[in-house]
């Protein structure tokens, strides 16, 4: 019987901890914001059907999407969460200002250009695409600052180890 004592390790014998605390609701909140992103588009494509928006135009802006919103899941789910540096660099770089400033900037035209709340048509779904824009917003946000916590930065400056399943 060999001892474990002279025994040599592998890559294969060495699994990393669960991300701390910040990391895991970072991750929520990446998820939480990309859930939000989908709920929109659906929410503005049933509008835009309503509206009578050519379905094709409006399936090649789904198509594109969908493209985007599943990139950002996979890059959450495969490498932020296992601590890759770009991978948290890219989710703060890329929905921190681009994702930003397109939530921003229909709410913030709309005050510039017209501001008064009287005319606000307040129905189901204006309250409905509100609400989830406001989540979206506060996601993405508070992901970001948990994503540069003193844990989530000791998380990050090691070299992931991947699981062997």
């Amino acid at each position: 019987m060999t001892s474990t004592k002279h025994r040599h390790l592998t890559i294969h014998d060495v699994v990393r901890p669960e991300p701390p605390l910040a990391v895991r609701g970072a991750i929520t909140l990446w998820f939480t914001a990309i859930g939000a992103g989908v709920a929109e588009s659906v929410l503005g494509a049933l509008g835009a059907i309503g509206d009578g928006t050519p379905v094709f135009g409006l399936l090649f802006q789904l198509a594109f999407r969908a493209i985007v919103y599943g990139g950002l899941f996979v890059v959450v789910d495969r490498y932020f969460r296992p601590g890759v540096a770009w991978a948290r660099w890219l989710l703060a770089g890329l929905l921190g200002t681009v994702g930003i400033a397109s939530l921003l900037v229909g709410p913030v035209d709309w005050l510039l250009h017209n501001g008064d709340f009287g005319t606000v048509h307040w129905s189901a779904s204006f309250i409905a695409f509100a609400v989830i824009r406001c989540v979206h917003l506060t996601a993405v946000i508070t992901a970001i600052l948990l994503s540069f916590q003193p844990d989530a930065n000791r998380w990050f400056s090691h070299r992931a180890v991947r699981r062997t399943r």
